[in-house]
């Protein structure tokens, strides 16, 4: 059968293997914005000074900022964390929040959802890449009708594309210098950041900023 013939000639891995990630990108959705990014819990507050996001103790960020007790819940904010009123938590390393996949992004859903943000722009690119290779162009009306559903299919994945790349590149450049989305935005309102003497005191460098967060 024709069937038989286009799997002997591997005609049906490309669009297997497209399926599969399309796939895997829905199920990173749901895991990313099902899971905890990281909220503070009472019984889990740290002892003052301590930051266990970092892991290591910052000596740049001046001894005279102490964890502020949050307003809202009322558990003691590690560094870097924030309280999210939309999500009625405080999320440690809290980055922003994420109104597509309605949950914050946070110290433990950071890093899925750059996986996931890869996953899309690949998914992305080679639909468009497909819708694109569907096009020959034609100045007629008649073209215009045939194709006008194909056309609409490859702008929009064009305009997706553009949004994701350059979401993926910023949190990327963000993770290099271990920073958050928050404290690039907000860094003159953040005490931690306000007072120290260094513009970043989380930077350690590309390659160990990049290790820590993925690994």
């Amino acid at each position: 059968s024709d069937l038989q013939k286009q799997e002997e000639r591997g005609e049906l891995l490309q669009p297997l293997i497209f399926v599969l990630l399309v796939l895997c990108s829905v199920l990173l959705y749901f895991k990313v914005s099902l899971m905890d990014p990281g909220f503070v819990k009472p019984e889990e507050e740290v002892k003052e000074g301590e930051d266990k996001g970092q892991g290591v103790v910052i000596p740049q960020i001046p001894g005279d900022i102490k964890l502020r007790r949050c307003g809202y819940c009322l558990v003691k904010q590690p560094m870097r964390a924030k309280h999210c009123q939309l999500c009625q938590h405080c999320v440690r390393r809290y980055d922003h929040h994420c109104l597509w996949l309605e949950n914050c992004v946070g110290e433990r859903n950071h890093p899925l959802f750059i996986v996931y943000l890869s996953m899309q722009l690949v998914v992305l690119l080679w639909g468009g890449h497909v819708a694109w290779s569907g096009l020959y162009f034609e100045q007629s009306w008649e073209w215009l009708q045939h194709n006008i559903f194909l056309l609409v299919s490859f702008l929009l994945i064009l305009i997706f594309t553009i949004v994701v790349l350059l979401l993926l590149v910023s949190h990327l450049y963000l993770i290099s210098c271990n920073t958050t989305t928050w404290e690039f935005m907000s860094h003159h309102r953040i005490s931690y950041l306000r007072h120290s003497e260094l513009e970043n005191p989380f930077d350690q460098g590309i390659i160990l900023n990049l290790w820590r967060f993925f690994c």
